[in-house]
Formats: structure tokens, C-alpha cells, sequence
């Protein structure tokens, strides 16, 4: 049995990330944003209470990564320590809850986080209260709703944040990019799985817009265009950002087919059974045997794929050598992300160095 990937999860209490107490700032600037926004559901009706709980349990988690590269993205070029900074980069979190509830329901997964998904929240609520209909189809409608909501609050903090108009003008066309493109990303994603076979170049095309320009360069850019960042800096942005983001990806990759559930939040496996066509997957069935190629593609999106039948197609991501190309991606990824920070000014060159083995360490 090969052994369990484990994730290096930085203590940001007391990585560099946090030197300006940045992480316990979003997560007041994300409360307080919860805290309005349940005042608002309070008057509509209280029967959007466990919405809204469900909603505030799910952004207490996360490392704030995205946050980060918008605040030293601004930092990096320049601009000064405050808190409307500090709102902007918090605003990346509610879309993330957004993008993580759809993508929830699309791949029908049960958890998140380490707690039941959204969804499927919704779903157990109906169930106990004895209410018409299919739970499964309230849950799935009710974390459509919440999404949207989300989507709709990223907006309103992101106007709100308290920067100058003409700031926020400027960051919006970067804003919205990133946004257009995770959904579109996200539809390929779905194509991919909908497909008989994918490639390392598609699943790549997947990871650039699905995750790594949304994950690492454009909250970089967006930091970097609100402060006034020159054309050389957006661009030294956009290499790191676009190298680290697909390394980052990758090692996601690897943790949901390797990863202990303690440290991914969700089961072991689960990319196998929602069909994800992943590099680490295209790379199997390009190496493998006709026999393992043909078993690979049994098991996968095959929601009863047991603890028996992960194992062997591990097995066969190890054995095909396909497990250490990733790998080697990586490091190359994450290398080319180091070089591209030699011109960022200090202190951001340094904690955007930390940020490449805090997003892409393990042990093993």
C-alpha cells in the first residue's frame, strides 16, 4: 500500500504571511461582512437563519491565500498598510465560497471542509423538518441560492471596501476577468469529466482557468492594479502568479487521491469517484498499460468506488510513473515562481516566496 500524502498546512499565526496580523484581519473584515449581511436576512425572514449559519461555518475555514496575494500584491507595489486593502483581499473570500458551494453540487460531493457540504446542509434540513418534496433537490436549489449570494456580497464588499473611487475603477476590469474566467474554467472542468479521455494539455487549459490565474495571479494583479503597479511588476505578477497557481493545482491533484482525509477535509479518493480529469490522471492513462488504462477508466466517476478499488488505481498512478511527473511539475512550477520574484520589492519578495512552499509543500 503506497503511503499517504501529507500536506505541510503553515501555522499563519506565525508565518510571515502573518507579520501585519494580515489573517486575523480578513477574518474580521469577512465576520463583520457576515455579521451585516445577517442582519439584512434577519428582516427578510428568520426562517434564512441556517442558510446563514451554514453560510458563516463555511468561511471561518480556509488558509486566506487568496486574500494574501491581493494584499502583497499591493503591498509590492507600493501601497501602504490600511484597512480598505484589507476589505478588498477579504471580498476574494466570499467569491471563493461561492465557486466552492457550485462546485460542490456539480461534482455532488458530501463534504467540505470537514463538514457536510452545503448542499447537502440544505438537504438534512428539509429532511428533518418532514417538508414536501425531494430534500436533494431543495438542498441542490438552496446552495444555488447561497452561491448567488455570496457572488452578490464579493461585489458589494469589493465597491464598499472604502479605497478611492477611482481606485476601485481601475481594479475593477481585473476583477471581473477573474471572475468570468473561474466559471468558465469550471465549465471546461466539467466538460473534461463529461468526456471519454482528456489530455495533459487540456487538463492544463482546465488548471490555468479553473485555478491558477484565479488562485495566485489575479488576486496578485488586482493588488497590483488598485496601488498603480507599472506594466514590468503586473507582468513579473502574472509569470509567478500563472507558475505557482498550476503548481498549487497540481499538488491538489495529488492530495485528492493521496491526501489523508484529516488534512484535505474530504474522503480519501474522492476525485476518483467524482470523474476529475486531472494531469495526474491524463499522465496515468498516457503511461500505463492497455489492461490499467482500461481499469483506470472503470473506476473513474464511479461514485461507488471503494477504499479496495482507490488503492489500485494509486497503485497504477505510481507504478506508471505518472505520480512522480507530477511531482516533478511541481517542483519545476514552483522553481520558475522563486525566479520570477528577484525585481518585487521587500517586504512582499519575501513573503511571496514563502507563499510557494506554504501553497505546494508536503511530506510523504
Amino acid at each position: 500500500m503506497q503511503p499517504r500524502l501529507q500536506i505541510v498546512t503553515p501555522d499563519f499565526a506565525q508565518h510571515p504571511l502573518d507579520a501585519e496580523g494580515l489573517r486575523s484581519r480578513v477574518d474580521k473584515a469577512v465576520d463583520d461582512h457576515l455579521a451585516h449581511q445577517a442582519d439584512v436576512l434577519d428582516q427578510v425572514g428568520e426562517d434564512l437563519a441556517p442558510l446563514m449559519d451554514a453560510l458563516a461555518d463555511l468561511l471561518r475555514g480556509g488558509k486566506r491565500l487568496r486574500p494574501a496575494f491581493c494584499y502583497w500584491g499591493w503591498r509590492g507595489a507600493g501601497g501602504a498598510d490600511d484597512q480598505p486593502i484589507v476589505t478588498v483581499a477579504a471580498s476574494l473570500e466570499l467569491f471563493q465560497a461561492a465557486a466552492l458551494i457550485h462546485d460542490d453540487v456539480m461534482d455532488a460531493s458530501d463534504s467540505r471542509r470537514g463538514r457536510p457540504s452545503l448542499h447537502r446542509q440544505v438537504s438534512a434540513l428539509h429532511r428533518r423538518h418532514g417538508w414536501l418534496g425531494s430534500p436533494e433537490d431543495f438542498g441542490v436549489a438552496g446552495a444555488i441560492l447561497a452561491g448567488d449570494l455570496c457572488l452578490s456580497w464579493c461585489d458589494e464588499m469589493y465597491a464598499g471596501s472604502g479605497l478611492p473611487p477611482a481606485d476601485l475603477l481601475r481594479g475593477r476590469a481585473v476583477f471581473d476577468r477573474m471572475r468570468t474566467e473561474l466559471m468558465c474554467g469550471q465549465y471546461l472542468d466539467m466538460l473534461e469529466s463529461a468526456q471519454s479521455s482528456t489530455t495533459v494539455e487540456r487538463a492544463r487549459h482546465v488548471i490555468l482557468y479553473k485555478s491558477a490565474k484565479y488562485s495566485v495571479a489575479q488576486p496578485l494583479l488586482l493588488g497590483g492594479t488598485l496601488a498603480g503597479a507599472g506594466a514590468d511588476l503586473l507582468s513579473t505578477y502574472d509569470s509567478y502568479g500563472r507558475a505557482l497557481g498550476e503548481a498549487f493545482q497540481l499538488r491538489d491533484d495529488v492530495l485528492g487521491v493521496f491526501g489523508d482525509p484529516s488534512t484535505t477535509g474530504k474522503p480519501a479518493g474522492d476525485d476518483l469517484r467524482e470523474g476529475k480529469r486531472t494531469v495526474l490522471v491524463a499522465l496515468t492513462l498516457e503511461r500505463c498499460s492497455p489492461a490499467e488504462a482500461a481499469q483506470v477508466r472503470a473506476g473513474l466517476g464511479d461514485p461507488r468506488l471503494g477504499a479496495d478499488g482507490v488503492e489500485a488505481l494509486r497503485e497504477v498512478m505510481v507504478s506508471s510513473g505518472a505520480l512522480a511527473e507530477v511531482e516533478r511539475m511541481i517542483a519545476s512550477l514552483s522553481a520558475t515562481a522563486s525566479a520570477a520574484l528577484a525585481g518585487v520589492p521587500e517586504p512582499a519578495r519575501t513573503v511571496l516566496g514563502d507563499l510557494v512552499l506554504a501553497a505546494t509543500a508536503r511530506t510523504g
